[in-house]
């Protein structure tokens, strides 16, 4: 379990290999991520737009921006945690995601909340050619 808070917004990551959905002989590895976020603080809060980092295991780096999280925008009343499951494909056996979501209060102010970096591992390893 990967966890970081920022200014009282808990996350925490546990990531799963999905050997199931994966061909490592086509170089295709699937993980699944659940992220676990808790209001800690006084303040209501909403989830905005996510970003993540991943780059796998080659250093090639993908992107992602987005509203909300899986078709979401929770609110977050305080003491209030939202969970959700996702996944992420690549074209190596192991990687690093790490981002950020921004936040609302209920005042419009906008903030950061990072994402802890959290590895992608999975059973297989194969030679890098260079």
């Amino acid at each position: 379990m990967y966890k970081k808070v920022t200014r009282a917004i808990s996350i925490a990551v546990e990531p799963t290999y999905l050997d199931n959905q994966s061909s490592p002989d086509e170089d295709y590895f699937v993980w699944a991520y659940t992220v676990s976020i808790e209001n800690t603080g006084e303040e209501v809060v909403q989830l905005k737009t996510r970003y993540w980092k991943i780059t796998d295991a080659n250093g090639r780096i993908q992107e992602v921006r987005g509203e909300g999280v899986i078709g979401e925008q929770p609110v977050l009343q305080p003491g209030e945690s939202f969970q959700y499951t996702s996944g992420t494909p690549l074209n190596t056996s192991s990687g690093i995601m790490v981002g950020a979501y921004q936040m609302t209060t209920d005042n419009g102010e906008l903030f950061n909340v990072e994402i802890p970096a959290f590895s992608l591992d999975s059973p297989y390893t194969h030679a890098v050619v260079h």
